[in-house]
């Protein structure tokens, strides 16, 4: 189990403790536990921790007596949450679109932009370019300021490679990762993300002769953790998207689906009816997809991000998805073009403040129902037989991670690495 201090400052502990049993006690727990009141608050609580996994939790007057010997901390009155976890990134890829985001400010439309070499194809020609290196480099810099932000599980996709060769180089690095750094990394084959140029008006052709048997070669090398795709007008029909999808399924590997973020393709119902972990953006999702989506248990991964970057105006339909039962996670959706984003923290405030979910709601998505999103079971809530994936934040009460624009309180990270 590993616990790394926040940067310290005048209200932070500088040394970090590496105990295999520890109980950290004076502190509020939020468990994020449904059913348990309002963020599962355990006031004046306990936890207890043992080889990276949570042993116990509850009132510190309940401690187990079996406890009671065991080393001590003491958590000064702060607040404890699961850690964070980021459950829709593309955190490797090469250049940036700075420039882009200058051309549409100063009035250029999505087409002059392209004509001028930007949009997707710059990006997918800048990590075509990138060796593993540079593409690690420029990963990390970007996971760190996850990391700093109390993230412990990051899932990463590929799909600005768009070619065999480079795809697995982004899935190689997204693995290299966890080396790299303490973080649990989940990775994601989005091969079916764009049309090449080289494949331009030739979609069909480019799912049957590079995205499908890239997808094998990642299962063959174990590079890849679910499967994605892109179902937009810019990018694949929903019939395109069933072809990637049936061969993941054969690969016996999960799904996941971009869907309704610029138009409705029913792309939505399309990943309910193949049981898809998620189906993420969804603003112009329709109450027939909400209901495929009830049906299933797929879960609505959010980007707020992205309708920031964009300036989008159509919301998505949080009260159908509330209605319907349906869970809802949020995440930053880091990409060089549509969502820039590296806080998850900030994140959280968007979802509030632009889609008008509530802090409670803000959390869980980024805690238990984004781990619901990877198809994770044992992480996302503070609960006996967890792994010990936690935050520990300077703050009074959970709303406050929403409240909050551009200001970091965590405290402490524990990642749990070796459950």
């Amino acid at each position: 189990m590993s616990i790394h201090n926040a940067k310290p400052t005048s209200n932070r502990e500088d040394a970090a403790l590496d105990p295999s049993d520890i109980v950290i006690s004076n502190i509020t727990i939020a468990t994020m536990q449904p059913g348990q009141g309002a963020y599962g608050l355990v006031p004046d609580g306990a936890v207890a921790l043992s080889d990276g996994r949570i042993e116990w939790v509850g009132p510190a007057s309940e401690l187990p007596v079996e406890y009671r010997a065991t080393a001590r901390e003491d958590g000064g009155g702060r607040l404890m949450t699961p850690a964070l976890i980021d459950c829709h990134t593309h955190l490797v890829f090469g250049g940036d679109r700075a420039r882009e985001f200058e051309m549409r400010l100063e009035g250029a439309s999505y087409e002059e932009v392209a004509r001028a070499g930007g949009g997707i194809v710059s990006t997918v020609r800048a990590t075509r370019a990138a060796d593993e290196q540079e593409l690690t480099a420029g990963a990390l810099s970007r996971l760190d300021a996850l990391i700093a932000e109390g993230v412990t599980t990051v899932e990463v996709k590929s799909g600005y490679g768009l070619d065999r060769e480079t795809e697995l180089r982004m899935l190689r690095v997204a693995r290299k990762l966890a080396a790299a750094r303490p973080v649990r990394i989940r990775t994601t084959f989005l091969g079916a993300h764009a049309v090449p140029p080289e494949y331009a008006g030739h979609a069909d052709a480019y799912i049957d002769e590079v995205c499908i048997p890239t997808l094998d070669a990642a299962a063959a090398e174990g590079l890849a953790d679910a499967v994605d795709g892109f179902c937009e007008g810019i990018a694949f029909s929903p019939a395109q998207i069933a072809r990637v999808f049936d061969r993941a399924k054969a690969l016996g590997l999960p799904l996941k689906l971009h869907a309704e973020q610029l138009s409705n393709l029913g792309g939505t119902a399309l990943a309910a009816s193949r049981g898809a972990l998620s189906a993420d953006h969804l603003e112009y999702l329709d109450a027939d997809g909400v209901g495929a989506m009830a049906k299933s248990g797929t879960v609505a991964v959010l980007l707020p991000g992205a309708f920031y970057t964009l300036r989008e105006t159509q919301l998505p339909p949080v009260g159908l998805l509330r209605e319907a039962g349906v869970p809802i996670a949020v995440a930053t959706d880091c990409n060089p073009g549509s969502s820039p984003l590296t806080s998850l923290l900030l994140t959280l405030n968007m979802a509030c403040t632009l889609f008008r979910l509530t802090p409670e709601e803000a959390l869980a998505g980024a805690t238990r129902i984004a781990a619901q999103a990877l198809g994770l079971t044992d992480c996302g809530v503070i609960a006996a037989g967890k792994r010990a994936d936690l935050a520990v934040w300077d703050v009074a009460h959970p709303a406050e991670l929403s409240y909050r624009i551009g200001f970091n309180p965590l405290h402490r990270r524990i990642f749990g690495d070796q459950a």
